[in-house]
């Protein structure tokens, strides 16, 4: 890029086995104008998208359950992490993408989906960009039980709650996926429930 502070000297694979971990050799010129070498991995994982399904007349949400092994290697004692319905793009657009994961993952079919906001949700090491869709569900849009795709290994559990619960499972650390929070937030911010 023209006028960039980044010149990229070397790359290389580490891994391509799930997604892709590469290490990344760049001089960096500083503020002061002092150029450095340094060298940072990145995994490649793709983008993503994720969804927050809410009900105005219950006040509710749709929520999943599912096990996340980082999170058990990590603390979480028995790996299961309460999370909005999310997926990669994979080669659809995040709208495509948000339609295909909410009735894979919970079932419902969604109608009209708008989009809030996108966010890197961990830019120090990982390069997927998230984008952040709200809907609003109703019974009659239930056209299946969910839970995932078993050929992709998934195993989901559909989550109806009070959105009140779903705030106060957040503030008591029972719901700690930052992505959920956000839209959790966004809809306590915005005042849509």
């Amino acid at each position: 890029m023209p006028g960039s502070r980044i010149h990229i000297l070397k790359t290389e694979v580490l891994s391509d086995n799930w997604y892709i971990l590469k290490k990344i050799t760049f001089e960096y010129i500083r503020k002061d104008g002092i150029t450095e070498v340094q060298s940072r991995e990145a995994y490649d994982r793709g983008n993503g998208a994720v969804i927050l399904l809410y009900n105005l007349s219950q006040k509710s949400v749709i929520l999943t359950r599912q096990f996340r092994l980082p999170t058990y290697i990590n603390g979480n004692p028995d790996g299961m992490l309460i999370e909005a319905c999310a997926g990669l793009l994979d080669k659809d657009n995040a709208e495509e993408c948000i339609r295909r994961e909410t009735e894979e993952e919970t079932g419902y079919k969604t109608g009209e989906v708008k989009k809030v906001f996108e966010a890197y949700m961990s830019p120090g090491s990982v390069t997927e960009i998230l984008y952040f869709f709200i809907a609003e569900y109703t019974k009659d849009m239930k056209v299946s039980d969910g839970g995932g795709l078993h050929e992709e290994a998934e195993d989901i559990e559909v989550l109806e709650l009070p959105f009140d619960e779903c705030l106060t499972l957040m503030e008591k650390g029972e719901i700690k996926d930052a992505k959920t929070i956000m839209l959790l937030q966004y809809l306590k911010i915005n005042n849509v429930l």
